[in-house]
């Protein structure tokens, strides 16, 4: 058997499972939803990936160490493909993904846009530090683009809050 019949879509979304979003590294790009697709057809693997927004500047790291990824474990014949739609959105990140992020500190994403975010309003954020609703927002800006900076009212901690997309 050579070795391209024993490259499956399972073995590499293992691999995968390896490749960290570079600004939240507790994060794989699975848990995240920027993997879309993997495909492997006669021996050639492709990788499909979506940023978090256009323009993302994590996406060129994350294209690489993709690359690294899958060359380090001696697969030659691939291809990691960039698409734009559908959009990202942050239903795409895993439950699994959800819980991470909260553990780094981060707050996660509702599941669906916030009524009172379509109404002009702040939307009701967690403190992931210690759960309470007393937050508010410092700037819709935090350490990078797809954050805004929040603070809590009761412990005090500033923290990141995942954008709704």
């Amino acid at each position: 058997m050579t070795e391209a019949q024993h490259i499956t879509k399972e073995r590499i979304l293992a691999l995968l499972e390896n490749v960290k979003d570079p600004e939240v590294p507790v994060i794989s790009i699975r848990e995240l939803g920027v993997l879309r697709d993997v495909s492997v057809e006669t021996g050639v693997v492709v990788v499909t990936i979506t940023p978090t927004y256009t323009g993302c500047p994590a996406m060129d790291v994350m294209k690489a160490d993709i690359e690294h990824e899958l060359r380090a474990s001696g697969i030659q014949d691939f291809e990691v493909k960039q698409v734009l739609a559908p959009a990202w959105t942050t239903d795409w990140i895993s439950d699994e993904g959800r819980s991470k992020l909260k553990g780094y500190g981060i707050a996660p994403p509702e599941r669906t846009a916030d009524i009172r975010a379509l109404k002009g309003a702040q939307p009701i954020v967690a403190c992931p530090q210690c759960g309470s609703k007393n937050t508010v927002m410092l700037s819709p800006f935090g350490s990078t683009a797809c954050k805004a900076l929040w603070k809590c009212n009761d412990c005090l901690e500033p923290f990141d809050q995942f954008k709704c997309l």
